[in-house]
């Protein structure tokens, strides 16, 4: 093989593992790329995860207001040997007691009827309790032993019972109407509560000064840390309303309640309050 074929030769083969060389350099800066946009990426990846630097306050708003609609129910009931009999009596009465809530301005909207009950009514007797003696085995003393035989249950009537939620807006008129109805044959007045029309509104202002005073709380102790507020992360909220409610009182058509001195009902004030926890990411 003279000089010159073996020249050839040689760059006929050096040209290959050139090539080869440079695509695995293109593949390892590919690689060293793909690795450091990866590192960077972690970032925006993590932005989905909850932060690990953060402080979390807590704020209470409050607003007090006058309640201007009282709530009570009122039950009527009657027995009678059938049930027609107690129904129609029962009837009777619950009609009275709504004809004279529309009398004193309660509008037919504001009563509704949330109970209406049957009962069977049954007496019970015992009969006598006799006793029995028991023959003497294996030299034992004889004894007596008392039989007691079943009760007898008898169905005596029926009651029916119609209760009444009524709702009052004229509170200066609530001790008025709790007296009257009980001359209009109610069993029994209960549950009577205070609110306030506007509740929703109240509420949502409680809401504003609860998350104003966590605000300047977080950002009070984001100062005294050296620390920025990024933003909320995190939130909860507790509300409520807080009144005094009368206690609930029961009438007897029987007892001459319409000569009874109407009741001085207090309304006084309902406090509405909201709690929040507000969570705060810093840096």
């Amino acid at each position: 093989m003279d000089e010159r074929t073996a020249q050839e030769i040689v760059k006929a083969t050096h040209w290959p593992r050139l090539m080869a060389a440079c695509a695995l350099g293109m593949l390892a800066i590919f690689l060293l790329v793909l690795t450091i946009s990866a590192v960077k990426s972690y970032h925006y990846i993590g932005t989905g995860i909850s932060p690990t630097n953060t402080i979390q306050v807590e704020g209470t708003g409050e607003v007090v207001a006058v309640p201007d609609t009282a709530t009570f129910t009122v039950t009527v009931q009657d027995t009678a040997a059938d049930v027609a009999t107690a129904q129609t009596k029962a009837t009777d009465q619950g009609n009275a007691i709504v004809k004279y809530l529309q009398s004193q301005g309660v509008d037919s909207t504001d009563i509704q009827t949330t109970d209406y009950e049957i009962q069977p009514q049954y007496s019970y007797s015992q009969a006598a309790c006799p006793s029995v003696p028991t023959p003497a085995i294996g030299g034992a003393v004889s004894s007596d032993v008392v039989y007691c035989p079943p009760g007898r249950q008898t169905l005596t009537g029926y009651q029916v019972s119609e209760t009444l939620s009524v709702k009052v807006t004229d509170t200066s008129k609530a001790g008025t109407i709790l007296s009257g109805v009980g001359s209009q044959g109610a069993s029994s007045v209960s549950g009577l509560t205070f609110t306030v029309s506007d509740q929703d509104a109240l509420q949502e202002q409680a809401q504003q000064k609860a998350i104003a005073e966590a605000q300047g709380k977080a950002q009070a102790l984001a100062k005294s840390l050296g620390v920025q507020l990024v933003g909320v992360v995190g939130f909860s909220e507790n509300n409520g309303t807080q009144g005094v409610y009368p206690m609930a009182f029961a009438t007897n058509a029987s007892a001459g309640a319409a000569s009874a001195p109407a009741p001085q009902i207090q309304t006084g004030q309902n406090t509405i309050t909201d709690d929040v926890t507000v969570t705060y990411e810093i840096q």
